[in-house]
Formats: C-alpha cells, sequence, structure tokens
C-alpha cells in the first residue's frame, strides 16, 4: 500500500502526518526540525512514499534538499494556492498536513517551483544585491530629507552621491544633524562597494552563459536585469508557453469575467514578484532608448493611462524573453511589437 506524506513546516518544529491510499492516518508528530529526527520517523514509509509535501513560507531549503538526498519524491506545496476545507469549525497544524497529504493523494496539490539546489545560491546572491540596492537607496532619500527638514534646500540623488563630508558641514552647522547625515553616508559608500563586489562575483557565475547573452539583446535590459531574469526564471521547460511565463512574471491581469462583467478578481500576488520588477524596470528604459518600443507604449497610454501601457510593455517584454531563453534567439523588436 502506498502512502503519502503531509509535512507543515515551521520555523522550530514541523508537523508531520502520514495517510495511506483510503486517507486513513497512519502517522502523525510534531517533530523538531532537525532531518536525521525526521528521516528516522520517516524510514518505516519510506519504500512505499508515493510523496511527500512540504509547506513552508522561507526555510524549506535544508528539509527538501535532505527528503530529496534520501530518495523521497519531493513536492513544495504553494502556500498562496491552498483552500482549506470549506465549513471546518477548527483546524491545527495536523489538520493542515493531514490535508497537504490529502490533496497530494487526490493530485490536487498546487505545487511550487523546486529551484535546483546547484544554483540557487547565485540566485539568492542576486536577490542579497537587490536588497543591498533598496538599503542604498534609503540611505541617499535619509539624507535628502535631513538637509530639506533643516535647511529647505532639496539635493538631487546625483548630489548626494557626490557629497563629501566637508559639504555637509557646511549645509548642516548644527554638528549633531550633520554627524547624522555623515552616518548616512559612511553606510552608504560601504553599500556601493559591497554592491560592486556582489555584482562581480554573479557575473563570474554566469556572463558566459548563452541565456545570459541573448537577454542583454531585449530592449531595456543591461547587466542587472538580465542576471535577474535568467537567475529567477530557471529551467525554462517548467513554462508549456510564453503566457504561462508571463502570468509568472505577474505581466498579466486577473480579472475573473462572466458575461463582460467584473465578477472579481485572482491572486494577484501569485507568481514572481523579482521578475516582475525586473520587467517593469526594463519597460521604462525601453520606452526612453528603443522608438519603436516608444510608439507602442505612447499608443497604449492614448487609450488608457501611463500605468497600465508601461504593464503592457513589460508583458510584450515578457513574452520575447520566453523565447529568447528557450529558443536560444537574439531578440527580435520588430516581430515581439509588431
Amino acid at each position: 500500500m502506498r502512502v503519502y506524506i503531509g509535512i507543515d513546516l515551521h520555523s522550530n518544529n514541523c508537523v508531520v502526518v502520514v495517510i495511506g491510499e483510503t486517507g486513513r492516518v497512519l502517522y502523525k508528530e510534531k517533530l523538531r526540525n532537525e532531518l536525521g529526527l525526521i528521516l528516522s520517523e520517516l524510514e518505516p514509509y519510506r519504500k512505499r512514499c508515493a510523496g511527500v509535501a512540504v509547506e513552508s513560507t522561507f526555510n524549506w531549503y535544508w528539509l527538501v534538499d535532505g527528503l530529496m538526498e534520501a530518495g523521497y519524491p519531493v513536492h513544495l506545496a504553494n502556500s498562496a494556492a491552498i483552500q482549506q476545507y470549506t465549513g471546518l469549525k477548527y483546524t491545527d497544524d495536523k489538520s493542515d498536513a493531514r490535508w497537504l497529504a490529502e490533496m497530494l493523494r487526490l493530485k490536487v496539490l498546487p505545487e511550487g517551483y523546486i529551484y535546483p539546489k546547484e544554483g540557487r545560491a547565485v540566485r539568492d546572491l542576486l536577490r542579497k544585491r537587490r536588497q543591498l540596492v533598496r538599503q542604498k537607496v534609503s540611505q541617499i532619500l535619509s539624507i535628502q530629507d535631513l538637509v530639506a527638514r533643516n535647511t529647505g534646500v532639496r539635493l538631487s540623488g546625483n548630489a548626494v552621491k557626490t557629497i563629501t563630508a566637508w559639504d555637509l558641514d557646511r549645509l548642516l552647522p548644527d554638528p549633531l544633524v550633520a554627524r547624522a547625515a555623515k552616518s548616512n553616508l559612511q553606510v552608504y559608500r560601504c553599500l556601493v562597494k559591497e554592491i560592486a563586489a556582489l555584482e562581480q562575483m554573479i557575473l563570474g557565475q554566469v556572463k558566459d552563459g548563452p541565456g545570459f547573452n541573448n537577454m542583454l539583446s531585449v530592449a531595456g535590459v543591461g547587466k542587472t536585469l538580465g542576471l535577474t531574469v535568467v537567475l529567477e526564471a530557471g529551467d525554462m521547460s517548467r513554462f508549456p508557453d510564453a503566457g504561462h511565463f508571463a502570468s509568472y512574471c505577474r505581466c498579466v491581469g486577473s480579472q475573473k469575467l462572466s458575461n463582460g462583467k467584473k465578477k472579481g478578481k485572482g491572486n494577484t500576488r501569485n507568481g514572481n514578484v523579482h521578475l516582475a520588477w525586473a520587467f517593469v524596470e526594463a519597460a521604462h528604459f525601453a520606452i526612453r532608448y528603443n522608438a519603436i518600443v516608444k510608439r507602442f507604449y505612447e499608443r497604449k497610454k492614448a487609450k488608457t493611462n501611463g500605468i497600465v501601457a508601461i504593464k503592457a510593455v513589460a508583458h510584450k517584454l515578457a513574452r520575447a524573453s520566453y523565447h529568447v531563453l528557450k529558443d536560444g534567439v537574439p531578440f527580435d523588436v520588430q516581430r515581439a511589437f509588431a
């Protein structure tokens, strides 16, 4: 008899439920987050295991990798798409884990993508770079706010990037206020150096790949955006067509229509937030530097508004990037924006 395993993973423990082919619970226990302990408890069911469903929001790498290396067929549950039984008065972690196993048994488990272990580190390093960039921008904004609040002078972002400690002492006579601004400046300079070091390391891992070189031909895409698309997309064979990839990039609408009337909308957060950001950024650059893309944007903007028009450009770029990565061909702006 085959068995199905559901694991509801938390920060310091996990709840494991094993059910049989009829749905009867064979094992139910709360365990510490120790791989050896979990594998030991599951060993009696390993040879009969038809699949393991793991639900986690952030800390699944160690468990999924360990189970796969031990020979278990692992499925990562898509937390945003899972719906609990309606009408239940009481649920807990054990009922959640059982529901994971039950959905796996019924073949209705919404699944997430298990990014290959060998490529995960460089992708996460790129995400770390983006986090540091956001922190760098926050330091610039903080300096701008300090100067504007105390002097009424509004510095541009480029002016802040070249400002010196002496300039801040001159602009901010109060030594305490100047010290606060100089703290932001020091952090900003440290972040600039660290971001440059990360970029060099990431490029060394990815720059020779054909997918990355082809992505650089896409309108509006430079090194950073090209790296983001290549590393976040992963194996393109997991997308049946360009539409599915554009949906994963959050570049399609989520309205639910019936007889031409809006009946609500789907989960707009489904998909990859990093790819969504990358293609919107690429769209902004493309309309500035590519005449064909700009004409398409202007036509869309005349019918709707600027935000919808930018999303339309991002959608076009996402669909084109699917073919660039899947088929290994350079970008054709005429074909993409015909």
